[in-house]
């Protein structure tokens, strides 16, 4: 005979006897815990690319939290609080697996502080309904000049602190100039602004595990150092050039990236090693460069990175933003499993033809058609994705992209219960 649970029987008659409330407690919690065991066994199965009991949902929400919630985009952006409230409130209504704490990741209380230049802020930069937005730096005024790369690649910390940030911020001062009160307060408030804002994830993990039992969906961040230099130092515009004028230049940086961007990505993984690192994919996709640029210059400088992520134990969340089929044939070099492959603007049964053998899939939902067709129209995408890709499991249910304040609550909500009574296996 299972003594188990004839002792938690016993006590549980004793509990509702003496204190018949905390027996619902006790209930509760217990279903919950239960609950949040399922979630992860069913995300962490699928993202193996094996079958679990049935599809998970893992939607990359954002403004579509404040929406739902019943706040502004400039709410969830000036408030962290508030944009933790909105997405517990969804953690709890909808029956989704696994969410990030809080995908509206731009806390403007942290870029104010530091007077970032490159973030358009809702209510200040654009409306207030509007999510905030990335001011790509006009090719004049690139964060980085063209001649710096040496520079760049001798030292990037050096470069980062000394070179870029003063352009970056509209308070830092540069090397040389005399220093002010503002720029002292924006490393006083913007490092009281970090902790704050970061020490806050934790709690918010907590809540989302014991209050509704569901999974935090990424640990950790990664960015390609390709990327890096794309994004938030030359520009699109700058690394074009560049691309054909210093090539050589551009891989001896993303090179000196290269140990930086583990660093952070291992520093904040999954110490159980169970969800994978967040890697937003940006600037190597078609048509912002071409084949031989990414095969000589982005993949040596990311591929190494991948696999030194897997050989510590993690899996990696490839979030292919853009067109990536170009590309599939070197993403099948990495290991079996290494990767979790989120489909934005690919066709997802190609690309589940194509890679579905080897790693989990996501996404592929359009989200035109969570925003402006019918829940019947959403619907029956979802069968069919569910029939072709996820029929032997290795699939997540997600939008395309991230969805922000456009997605229609109606049709959410009907991706979302049409997976769970139709995604079972």
């Amino acid at each position: 005979m299972d003594l188990v649970p004839f002792i938690l029987g016993l006590y549980l008659i004793y509990v509702s006897c003496r204190m018949p409330g905390r027996l619902v407690v006790f209930i509760e919690r217990f279903d919950v815990e239960k609950l949040y065991e399922q979630r992860l066994k069913r995300y962490v199965t699928a993202m193996r690319n094996e079958k679990p009991d049935m599809v998970p949902i893992r939607p990359f929400v954002a403004e579509f939290t404040a929406k739902y919630a019943g706040y502004t985009c400039q709410q969830v952006s000036h408030d962290y609080n508030m944009a933790f409230e909105a997405a517990l409130k969804c953690a709890a209504d909808f029956d989704w697996d696994a969410i990030v704490p809080n995908m509206v990741y731009v806390w403007t209380g942290l870029t104010q502080a530091i007077g970032l230049k490159y973030y358009g802020v809702p209510g200040i930069d654009v409306p207030v309904d509007t999510g905030f937005q990335y001011r790509e730096p006009p090719e004049g005024d690139a964060f980085m000049k063209e001649d710096e790369y040496d520079q760049l690649a001798a030292n990037p910390t050096e470069f980062l602190f000394n070179v870029w940030l003063p352009r970056a911020s509209k308070y830092v001062s540069a090397q040389g100039e005399a220093t002010s009160l503002r720029n002292n307060l924006s490393f006083l408030k913007g490092g009281m602004a970090m902790l704050s804002y970061f020490n806050a994830f934790g709690p918010q993990i907590e809540r989302m595990k014991n209050e509704s039992g569901t999974v935090s969906a990424i640990s950790g961040i990664f960015k390609a150092p390709f990327d890096i230099l794309a994004d938030k130092l030359r520009g699109y515009i700058g690394l074009t050039m560049d691309l054909h004028e210093r090539p050589k230049k551009v891989l001896k940086a993303c090179e000196a990236l290269m140990p930086h961007l583990l660093h952070t990505a291992l520093s904040g993984a999954d110490p159980d090693k169970n969800v994978p690192i967040g890697f937003w994919m940006h600037r190597g996709c078609t048509p912002f460069i071409n084949k031989e640029q990414f095969h000589n210059l982005q993949w040596p400088t990311l591929k190494p990175i991948i696999e030194e992520i897997w050989r510590n134990g993690h899996q990696t969340l490839f979030y292919a933003e853009g067109r990536w089929m170009d590309h599939l044939d070197s993403f099948l070099e990495l290991p079996a499993g290494s990767i979790v492959f989120h489909v934005d603007q690919d066709d997802v049964f190609e690309v589940h033809k194509k890679i579905g053998h080897k790693f989990c899939i996501s996404g592929g939902i359009p989200n035109y058609l969570l925003a402006y067709e019918t829940p019947d129209n959403v619907r029956k995408f979802c069968k069919k994705v569910i029939d072709e890709v996820a029929a032997d499991g290795g699939y997540i249910m997600d939008a395309s992209a991230i969805m922000q304040n456009e997605a229609s609550i109606e049709n959410v909500k009907a991706m979302t219960e049409f997976t769970r009574d139709y995604g079972v296996y």
